[in-house]
């Protein structure tokens, strides 16, 4: 897997939401793609350009009783998109997600991507009830036990 494209994109994904991305190339490395992948991740290539990329690792529904797919980061190339390329890597995703049995995707979004919220309506993508994914850093929990 071609870890420095994946770093690279996902570098691109943190600029724009005003982030910092922490996850060097080593961690990526040895958390994707050591003994034991906590995610997956597909990129798109194109002519000596990575246009697409989707990051997911395995989610599941109690309500459902099934396994899915959860997709941390997807990225599409401005010059790729509207050609289909972001359905066909969900698409990628949700199949690598059949060797847990997976039957269906979440995906986090920022809530002010009005693009991606269209773009991901029309793919019958819908709220997921009156959930707010929420996170705690390890320092954190232990300082309130």
């Amino acid at each position: 897997m071609d870890v420095p494209a994946i770093h690279a994109i996902l570098q691109r994904l943190a600029r724009h939401d005003g982030a910092v991305l922490r996850a060097t190339e080593a961690d990526l490395l040895r958390d994707g793609f050591g003994a034991r992948p906590l995610f997956g991740a597909i990129l798109a290539e194109g002519d000596r350009l990575t246009l697409g990329l989707v990051l997911f690792y395995p989610d599941y529904s109690t309500l459902r009783g099934r396994p899915g797919v959860l997709v941390q980061d997807l990225f599409v190339a401005e010059v790729a998109r509207g050609q289909g390329l972001g359905r066909r890597l969900l698409a990628a995703a949700l199949e690598a997600g059949r060797v847990w049995n997976a039957s269906y995707l979440t995906l986090l979004m920022d809530r002010g991507n009005a693009e991606a919220r269209r773009f991901y309506g029309g793919l019958g993508f819908r709220d997921r009830g009156d959930y707010d994914v929420l996170i705690a850093e390890e320092a954190d929990l232990l300082a309130a036990q």
